[in-house]
């Protein structure tokens, strides 16, 4: 199997660092933001895309580039799955490998307890498999699997 790991850096970047164990016996890729922490502990092949911010000016045609970018990656790659932690930058990847028929599996983040993310109410609507690391969030996310902790 192939596996596209897909994190923003930061806290987003730290929660999808903690889930290395699953690549072993697997192929996979990372997927994060430039500015962040170097992705070669987590995966040999690393695709840097560059950080977004929903409230910046050009926001709109940095987020239609990164389609193109993700299509371009997931078409070269092609891996079964899409692992990601978020944030906003992961989800044209997302979108894109949910129209290519690629499973994604989106882990809401840790720091939301009791309210969704941006991210989350986005992904879960296309996420084939949604899991939150606290039970609260299943009030919000129905749907959702709960799995604890990813630290």
């Amino acid at each position: 199997m192939k596996i596209c790991f897909a994190a923003s850096s930061g806290g987003h970047f730290e929660e999808i660092a903690q889930l290395k164990k699953i690549k072993e016996g697997n192929k996979a890729f990372l997927v994060t933001e430039k500015g962040g922490r170097t992705g070669e502990e987590l995966c040999d092949d690393v695709y840097y895309v560059p950080q977004i911010n929903r409230r910046e000016i050009f926001f709109l045609f940095k987020f239609i580039k990164l389609f193109s970018l993700s299509r371009s990656i997931l078409r070269y790659e092609k891996p079964d799955c899409i692992i990601s932690t978020g944030a906003l930058a992961t989800c044209p990847l997302c979108i894109v490998g949910k129209m290519m028929g690629i499973k994604i599996i989106y882990i809401e983040s840790f720091a939301r307890v009791t309210s969704p993310s941006l991210t989350g109410r986005l992904m879960y609507r296309i996420a084939d498999l949604f899991i939150v690391q606290w039970k609260e969030l299943l009030d919000v996310y129905p749907l959702a699997t709960y799995a604890g902790s990813v630290f």
